[in-house]
C-alpha cells in the first residue's frame, strides 16, 4: 500500500512539473508566433497614422477587411492551442489529485510545481 502511494505522489508530481513545462513551452511559442506575424500586424496597427499616410491595412492584402495572415503564423497558433488543450487538461488532473484530500498529493503537486518553475 505504501508503494502505490509513493507512486501516486510521483506521479502527481510528474504531472505538475509537465504543466510548468507546458506553461513556459507555450510562452516561448507566443513569442515566436508574434515575431512571426507581419509587420503591419505587429507593429504599426498599435501606432496612429499620419496625416497623408496611406492605411497599413489597405495596403496588405485582405478579405473582408481581415489581413490575410501567414502560413508561418497560423501554425504557430495551431501549435498554442494543442499547448493549450494539455496544459488545461493536466491543471484539471492535478486539480482532481489535489481535491483527494491526502496531504501527501498535496505536497507532491506543490514540488512539482515548484520544481518544474525552477526547472
Amino acid at each position: 500500500c505504501a508503494a502505490g502511494m509513493v507512486l501516486s505522489v510521483l506521479v502527481v508530481l510528474l504531472l505538475s512539473v509537465l504543466y510548468e513545462a507546458l506553461k513556459m513551452g507555450k510562452a516561448v511559442l507566443l513569442r515566436r508566433a508574434l515575431l512571426a506575424l507581419p509587420r503591419s500586424l505587429s507593429q504599426e496597427a498599435l501606432t496612429e497614422p499620419q496625416e497623408g499616410d496611406t492605411d497599413p491595412a489597405q495596403s496588405s492584402p485582405s478579405v473582408m477587411g481581415f489581413p490575410i495572415l501567414s502560413h508561418r503564423w497560423f501554425r504557430y497558433h495551431v501549435g498554442q492551442t494543442l499547448f493549450h488543450v494539455v496544459q488545461v487538461v493536466l491543471g484539471y488532473m492535478v486539480m482532481l489529485a489535489v481535491m483527494s484530500y491526502n496531504a501527501w498529493i498535496f505536497l507532491g503537486a506543490i514540488a512539482g510545481s515548484t520544481l518544474g518553475y525552477f526547472v
